[in-house]
């Protein structure tokens, strides 16, 4: 590892001294046993401790500073994983060339704690209430601060001549809909409706499930003509893969991960064209579409070669949109569609 590369180690880090939260009785998902937390309010104090952290960083060996992202996974069991982005968050600076650096942590008093150690050079980072302070042989190096980013489309309202799929109001439109105490749509239900070419706008929310790990971490997804999952999952600081938050499931990997922390509200917004049939049924060209996570293209007009198993195949009927049940208490809002 260059020292560069590792001085980049310290833009890693997550937040702490935060007043701890009273303990409540988790609720228990159906895909297993581990505590899911449906309420910021009500979520243990590693939720309040994650987050995402922007700021400058010291590059080694000189006075120049550069910008840096930082992002913190709480993993449960006051185990953390910090990741670094030279350049900014993805989304907002981060270039996907360059490697985002990772390190684990835990709790250490009122701070949350980050260290490598490489050839007698330390990289720390420390998190203490929304400051992220980087360290490099014990010299400060770098300052972030906690920022909470919100999707531009989030809230968006439905255009003239949209179709409103849900407001919160009813769950009418939708086979076996069900709302919940807050008034969102519940996973597993599909529009009564069927639909070919069409722009969708769908905003959604994982839940915190900080022991769970990868298709266990608020599954869910949204199918496109019954047919592609576009992956819902919390899928936080993670790489990036087809089954994972933004991916197309079997198909291909978002641009860029633009998963914001669970329990926070994000969108998708969705170009979907159907796939072409002759009169004899044969596909002629395949289905396309164009994604936009949180407001940032990560899917830009691609072939879907094929269908997502488990659902509908391939063909040239209208179909349903499908918001899939995977046992997790995913959740939904301000859907609304344009036909094409």
């Amino acid at each position: 590892m260059s020292v560069r590369r590792f001085a980049w180690t310290l833009a890693l880090a997550a937040t702490a001294s935060l007043p701890a939260l009273a303990p409540v009785a988790p609720i228990r998902a159906a895909d297993d046993a581990e505590a899911t937390y449906l309420d910021p309010a009500k979520a243990p104090e590693s939720y309040a401790l994650q987050g995402e952290f922007t700021g400058w960083m010291q590059k080694p060996g000189s006075d120049e500073k550069m910008d840096i992202g930082g992002q913190v996974i709480a993993l449960g069991d006051d185990k953390y994983e910090a990741v670094g982005y030279p350049g900014g968050l993805p989304g907002a600076g981060w270039a996907k060339k360059i490697e985002p650096h990772r390190i684990a942590g835990q709790k250490e008093g009122d701070k949350l704690v980050f260290v490598e150690k490489k050839n007698d050079v330390e990289a720390r980072a420390e998190v203490a209430g929304d400051t992220m302070t980087l360290f490099y042989n014990g010299e400060k190096r770098g300052e972030l601060k906690r920022v909470e980013r919100e999707s531009p489309t989030l809230g968006a309202k439905a255009p003239e001549g949209a179709i409103v799929l849900f407001d919160g109001t009813s769950a009418d439109k939708w086979e076996n809909g069900k709302m919940t105490e807050e008034n969102l749509l519940a996973a597993d239900t599909s529009t009564k409706q069927k639909f070919k070419d069409y722009k969708l706008h769908i905003e959604f929310r994982t839940p915190f499930k900080p022991a769970a790990r990868g298709q266990a971490r608020g599954n869910s997804g949204v199918y496109a003509s019954s047919r592609y999952e576009i992956q819902v999952l919390d899928s936080f600081g993670l790489k990036g893969e087809d089954n994972e938050c933004g991916g197309i499931y079997s198909i291909a990997k978002p641009d860029v991960n633009m998963c914001f922390p669970p329990l926070t509200w994000q969108t998708y917004d969705i170009d979907f064209t159907m796939a072409k049939y002759d009169d004899a049924g044969k596909k002629t060209a395949p289905a396309r579409i164009t994604i936009k996570h949180n407001g940032v293209v990560i899917h830009d007009d691609i072939e879907l070669p094929h269908g997502t198993p488990g659902k509908m195949a391939e063909g040239p009927e209208p179909a349903p949109i499908y918001l899939q049940g995977h046992g997790n208490p995913v959740v939904y809002k301000n859907v609304w569609i344009q036909e094409k």
